[in-house]
């Protein structure tokens, strides 16, 4: 062999030496037997056919793990096998980075790691959920570690998690410092133009051309199945870089100029006065499913009576959701914003990426332009999915969150507040605006998994028959009875609301079916992308049954009580049947996060409201000493569990008592100083703040 050609080749990278020669792989050459010696110029001499091998192998045990079953891994290799050498490809091409390094092995260790590690996630995940990880996930961690002491995730899970990790980064650790070292020429023009060539220019080309033959998707109409059909590897990768929203081919002023033209030509205008506007109360039921949609499944008697009842007297129909088993926040976009999550990335929660700095026209900002008050009311975390910030960017004026309520009930399994609260506290907004008709979303929890495999309800008033399983039987009888008390919130609610002498609309959706591996051919309709929605009203709406996508929910809503408001509830209401609907809303919804905004007129139509956490307010009217002298009493009103008592500007601990009273330490506290009690979130997110009080130590 050459000089010349060893220096050209790039798959000859790692090449065999000469007796002589004194490039080893450890610094050390006296250390090295002969055999490993041997072992190590062989790998090196076929290091690329080594990493083709373990690219196939790497591919193989992460669909085994994400699949949970050798043979639905194997089903995959038989049925998808180019898609198969595709993700293949994809590992191969991030192995190539470890010519770039001496310490091959270390790099080639930490890459194979990486791949693992996210198989391992993403199997996880879905013995959870039915959504697979994707990128956007990373940026739920906070959400996730609000979770603890879930049934999704507890804190000695966690502390396995962090063990398992700090022994591997040890591991690690002495790896590189104990392990081999490539001690052969490294081309340091050669070598990286190679590998940039393969993962800049090679995967960029393979891609598109595995696309085009339709061995993988470029687009994941269902998320769940895209990763079943074209893998973990590149559908993950998928959601690392296709995010946000693709420039559509014709978006410029004149399309957009175009569009406002139609819908301009078509649209009514709202004529209702200020006191003939109802309320309109939009609820997100929590994976919600009317268990007669279920095939096998059977009840000893009906758990919801209540939804049944509305949805033979009210309109009603499917909804076409765009997640199922989890990603509550995304259905909960679309009916909002009136947008499709078809047009983002790969498993992208815009509340998490967009939304995150940029504002974004809704229901609310359009309800607000003709006199609305718009509120948002969720018996769990105001953080969570990122709400307090998205409700703001959305243009909502107020959201109350579970840490502005006084939550005394929870579900059988501890982990959510149950939705017996929410009824007060949705008729507390139509109350603090007395003169102005009101917009209200509400969120459920309820109803929410995770569904114990073991029973945790005594007696349950609701059995199911009709599932074999044991475990899965126990989680379906959790599920019903939940559903059942959901179901007396819609009574309880739509009683309350009956009462009052205000004309209310009240618009109820199930965000996604519940995470229990339903298929489409367990459903009635025929697709697990499908829940349904009902109505109620005090004011004699005509019933007009219709299936819609959630994104044209409250378009179909407010166009029906003659409100006529906005760019996208407008668009639905007057292209829904046209031609081009697709391309047109895909324009819009791309003018408006990502473009130049020429629907706007390059203004800023719709800015990002200042959002006031909760109704009522948190007031601290008296602190004095406990009897015994030990602690300081402090009385007020409005205060909950996430009450927590600041001194000159400094949290200490907090004991709450009641709504009226909480207690402090006397130790944190002397005369003079002044007292503030905040409502604290995640991350300790001040949401509110009472009044400032003067202690004076009597």
């Amino acid at each position: 062999m050459s000089i010349k050609f060893r220096k050209f080749n790039f798959p000859k990278l790692n090449f065999p030496r000469k007796k002589d020669d004194a490039h080893t792989e450890n610094s050390n050459v006296k250390t090295i037997s002969p055999e490993r010696q041997k072992r190590i110029d062989f790998l090196n001499k076929y290091s690329l056919l080594f990493h083709v091998l373990l690219s196939c192998g790497l591919v193989f045990v992460i669909e085994w793990i994400s699949r949970r079953s050798l043979i639905s891994a194997c089903g995959f290799v038989g049925g998808h096998t180019l898609a198969y050498f595709y993700n293949a490809f994809l590992v191969f091409a991030s192995l190539t980075l470890v010519y770039l390094f001496r310490r091959r092995a270390f790099f080639r260790l930490i890459i194979s790691s990486v791949w693992f590690l996210l198989g391992v996630t993403n199997g996880v995940i879905l013995s959870n959920r039915v959504t697979p990880f994707a990128f956007t996930d990373f940026k739920m961690v906070s959400d996730l570690l609000a979770m603890t002491n879930t049934h999704y995730f507890t804190i000695t899970q966690a502390i396995l998690v962090v063990i398992g990790l700090g022994l591997f980064i040890l591991f690690l650790a002495l790896f590189f410092i104990m392990g081999p070292k490539y001690q052969g020429k490294i081309h340091y023009i050669i070598a990286p133009i190679c590998v940039l060539l393969i993962l800049f220019a090679g995967v960029p080309t393979i891609t598109t051309a595995a696309q085009k033959s339709h061995v993988v998707a470029s687009y994941f109409a269902n998320i769940a199945q895209g990763y079943e059909n074209y893998g973990f590897v590149y559908s993950f990768s998928s959601s690392v870089i296709d995010r946000g929203m693709k420039k559509p081919h014709n978006y410029n002023q004149e399309t957009i100029d175009s569009i406002e033209a139609k819908v301009n030509s078509q649209k009514q205008t709202t004529t209702l006065a200020d006191n003939e506007k109802p309320n309109v109360i939009c609820i997100l039921l929590e994976s919600f499913c009317d268990p007669e949609e279920i095939k096998f499944l059977h009840t000893n008697k009906d758990p919801i009576p209540t939804f049944h009842k509305l949805e033979k007297e009210y309109t009603t129909g499917y909804l076409t959701v765009p997640v199922v088993g989890a990603g509550t926040a995304n259905t909960e976009f679309e009916v909002l914003s009136g947008m499709s999550l078809k047009y983002f990335g790969t498993g992208e929660y815009p509340y998490k990426t967009i939304l995150k700095d940029t504002d974004c026209e809704s229901v609310a900002s359009d309800l607000t332009k003709i006199g609305y008050s718009t509120h948002a009311v969720h018996n769990n975390g105001g953080n969570f999915y990122s709400r307090v910030n998205a409700f703001t960017q959305m243009g909502f004026n107020s959201f109350t969150s579970k840490e502005l309520m006084n939550i005394q009930s929870y579900t059988p399994n501890g982990s959510w507040a149950t939705d017996d609260i929410l009824v007060n506290e949705t008729i507390k907004t139509l109350d603090s605006t007395p003169n102005q008709p009101d917009f209200t979303y509400t969120i459920t929890v309820s109803s929410h998994g995770d569904y114990p495999r073991e029973p945790v309800i005594a007696n349950p008033e609701f059995k199911v028959s009709g599932v074999s399983d044991e475990a899965k039987a126990n989680q379906y009888t959790y599920y019903v009875n939940q559903l059942h008390q959901v179901d007396n919130f819609i009574a309880d609610l739509t009683s309350a609301l009956s009462k009052r002498n205000e004309k209310t609309i009240v618009v109820m959706f199930g965000d996604h079916l519940p995470t229990m591996g339903l298929q489409n051919s367990d459903m009635k309709s025929g697709d697990i992308y499908k829940t349904k929605y009902i109505t109620w009203n005090n004011f004699g709406l005509t019933k007009q049954d219709a299936d819609l996508k959630a994104y044209q929910l409250l378009s179909d809503t407010t166009n029906k009580l003659g409100i006529h408001e906005g760019t996208i509830l407008n668009y639905h209401q007057t292209q829904m049947n046209s031609d081009n609907y697709e391309n047109g809303l895909e324009n819009l919804q791309y003018d408006l996060l990502y473009g130049k905004r020429f629907s706007y007129k390059g203004k800023d139509l719709y800015p990002a409201a200042n959002l006031v956490m909760g109704i009522d307010d948190v007031t601290v009217k008296n602190a004095k000493q406990s009897i015994d002298g030990s602690q300081i009493i402090i009385e007020g009103s409005n205060f909950t569990k996430w009450s927590r008592v600041y001194v000159n500007g400094s949290k200490v601990d907090t004991d709450f008592s009641s709504d009226k009273l909480l207690t402090i330490s006397s130790k944190d506290i002397k005369p003079g100083d002044k007292i503030v009690v905040n409502q604290l979130g995640s991350s300790n997110t001040i949401f509110r703040s009472s009044n400032e009080y003067k202690y004076s130590g009597k």
